[in-house]
């Protein structure tokens, strides 16, 4: 692997890794913004306006952007997180150009038609519908609005109905004018491709992005709390969290091995214990969400109305236990399983292009994969004994619960056993 990374005039970052053994390229830009820049004015218009981008351009219809690509055998897609935006395709080698040339204009000449407006509201208002439909789905933003209220962070990437429906052109051109500006901006490549020539297609396609700097981004204050709502369902859908880590705390690895050991995959803990050993549950995991200035450790698990009263319990002395008992059997388990995920990555041109567009705003560099994999190396038991007790004792936990939740313990009764 070969990164090669080149600043532009305009201060657009241009990352690649070179791949010449594939018949193929991969290539995004990644906007250092979402739906935590938002305002609660126009909460929504991030992953409207991603929609959006893709609905005609000055020179190019809504059609004629998908028959183009589709021409050639392509893929073209986006995707809105909380911090960061993302428009990508997938081509041939030899549609390297086409590619770029597409998302440059999607990017920086959008029209945002009234007609396609009101079309694409309607579009997200039935995926807002579809989320609510789907328990498995809408619960981790119940989660993430209740550990984090009253924020820009804590609130849905979807938006609302009603925001949606009030959302108007002017919303989506200026969150795009304050945002979507060169120094915030990476276009990041991977696959049968030149450095040297992407750098002079990019320089030529992208010279109308803005250049002047960035907003300051609303902070993030984990809070923790409780948040309920009985519905007719057949399981109980759970999430259970407690503070985690940014991505530049020193424990950042520790913590990843420290959720694969306890619910990231068949052999973890979590698996082993609660549906293996007990059949409280299906589906149970854990997982570890950073953002630049905090982060959230979190378990889910889907479990019958009966089962849901001696799960609770379970889960929290599970990772109360970890704390205590970690060994380095299942640490160098989960190491191996952290690990094979990133290099069997690379053989991938489409997630090597995610790893070097995420990683060049997060960190403002890529990072080596040697670096990587001693960093998860480095992670003993002791590292993860150390940092589960950190994490359980760090604050409030925060518990989102979905349909039929009579069982389920009481709040105070959950966070006391984290104290």
């Amino acid at each position: 692997m070969s990164v090669e990374i080149t600043v532009l005039d305009n201060g657009l970052r241009v990352v690649s890794d070179a791949m010449p053994h594939l018949e193929s390229a991969s290539i995004g830009v990644w906007v250092d913004a979402g739906a935590r820049n938002e305002t609660i004015e126009v909460h929504g218009v991030a992953h409207l306006l991603e929609h959006m981008a893709f609905k005609g351009t000055k020179c190019r219809s809504a059609r004629v952007i998908a028959e183009e690509i589709e021409a050639v055998g392509g893929h073209l897609n986006a995707y809105t997180g909380r911090e960061h935006t993302a428009y990508y395709a997938r081509v041939l080698k030899e549609d390297l150009p086409l590619a770029l040339d597409i998302l440059a204009d999607i990017l920086q000449h959008s029209v945002f038609d009234e007609a396609e407006l009101a079309r694409e509201r309607a579009v997200v208002i039935q995926e807002i519908g579809q989320a609510q439909d789907t328990p498995d789905d809408i619960i981790f933003d119940h989660l993430q609005e209740t550990a984090y209220p009253d924020q820009p962070v804590g609130r849905s990437i979807l938006g609302t109905v009603d925001g949606i429906s009030r959302m108007t052109r002017s919303s989506l051109a200026g969150f795009m004018d304050r945002h979507y500006r060169a120094p915030q901006m990476v276009l990041a490549a991977a696959g049968a491709l030149r450095h040297e020539a992407l750098v002079a297609l990019a320089a030529e396609a992208f010279a109308e992005l803005p250049s002047a700097g960035r907003e300051t981004l609303p902070p993030a204050r984990y809070r923790g709390g409780d948040f309920r709502q009985a519905r007719d369902l057949e399981q109980v859908h759970l999430a259970l969290a407690l503070p985690g880590v940014t991505y530049d705390d020193p424990d950042f690895y520790a913590t990843q091995v420290m959720a694969t050991v306890l619910g990231g995959g068949m052999s973890s803990r979590l698996f082993q214990e609660v549906r293996e050993s007990r059949g409280l549950c299906y589906s149970v995991f854990a997982f570890a969400s950073s953002f630049v200035d905090d982060g959230i450790f979190g378990i889910y698990a889907g479990t019958g109305e009966q089962e849901a009263a001696e799960l609770v319990p379970v889960l929290c002395d599970e990772v109360t236990k970890l704390g205590k008992d970690a060994d380095e059997t299942e640490v160098a388990r989960a190491r191996a399983q952290l690990k094979a995920g990133i290099l069997m990555s690379l053989e991938s041109s489409s997630a090597r292009t995610e790893q070097l567009g995420r990683q060049m705003l997060i960190y403002g560099r890529a990072l080596p994969v040697d670096e990587l994999v001693a960093r998860i190396d480095a992670v003993d038991a002791d590292a993860v004994r150390r940092v589960t007790q950190r994490i359980a004792s760090a604050g409030s936990p925060t518990v989102a619960a979905l349909g039929p939740i009579g069982g389920l313990a009481s709040y105070n009764a959950i966070a006391a056993r984290f104290n």
